[in-house]
């Protein structure tokens, strides 16, 4: 940990307090989130007790020792909180300080100018990718097509009422046999050069099934089939 913080300490950072920082953010860290940068308060005055500003890639954590350095309060601001970032370079250091999106306002004076520019860059660079993140998001949105079906194209479920007779759904005139029917017409004239009383048993069988095949055609009606059925059946 103190290897990854070692790139801080030349920019007038105070070791001491980046030691004892890096000591408590070992825990603090949440699962790829990564250091961007620390800043150190640096008073005019011996300062022995410095707050600090840790930047990472998913907030902005703000360090302030207490009990004579024995502890240490921890105050943490995601970056979809933050609505801006400012710096006021003086005389003697710099004020950090940062807007929430609830109106809060947080500061930290005598900052380095060095370290107050590094983490205010830091920052937007944040706030830049997070509405970058937020802009990709909507146009995604916006690129999915959405058109709401009419009225008239809403397809309501009818209910459906079983035909057990073809003889309901069919027209009730005559059937005008074309050479369509062929197989009807050629049963039609067989039954007349020959009575039903000449045929076998497989015959009649065989005509029956025949007159069935023109119902399920729809080329007779089912009275029709009925009586010619009937007629078959007496023979047999």
């Amino acid at each position: 940990m103190k290897e990854q913080f070692k790139k801080f300490l030349n920019e007038e950072q105070d070791p001491k307090a980046i030691e004892k920082i890096a000591s408590k953010l070992s825990d603090l860290l949440m699962k790829n989130e990564e250091i961007g940068y620390i800043a150190v308060q640096k008073k005019p005055a011996i300062t022995v007790l410095p707050d600090s500003i840790v930047m990472t890639n998913k907030r902005i954590i703000i360090c302030q020792p207490k009990n004579l350095g024995l502890s240490m309060n921890f105050i943490d601001y995601t970056w979809d909180e933050v609505e801006g970032t400012f710096v006021k370079e003086n005389i003697l250091g710099s004020e950090f300080s940062f807007i929430t999106k609830t109106n809060m306002e947080v500061s930290i004076d005598y900052i380095p100018k060095i370290q107050a520019r590094k983490i205010f860059t830091y920052a937007k660079e944040q706030l830049d990718i997070l509405k970058t993140g937020a802009v990709l998001n909507a146009t995604l949105v916006d690129a999915i097509p959405f058109s709401p079906m009419a009225e008239d194209e809403i397809i309501e479920e009818m209910e459906t009422e079983e035909v057990t007779s073809f003889a309901e759904i069919m027209p009730v005139s005559q059937p005008n046999f074309t050479a369509e029917n062929q197989e009807f017409e050629e049963v039609s004239v067989t039954s007349k050069d020959k009575s039903l009383s000449d045929f076998s048993q497989d015959e009649l069988f065989e005509k029956l099934q025949n007159y069935k095949k023109l119902l399920d055609n729809g080329l007779i009606l089912q009275g029709e089939y009925d009586a010619f059925k009937k007629e078959i059946l007496s023979y047999m």
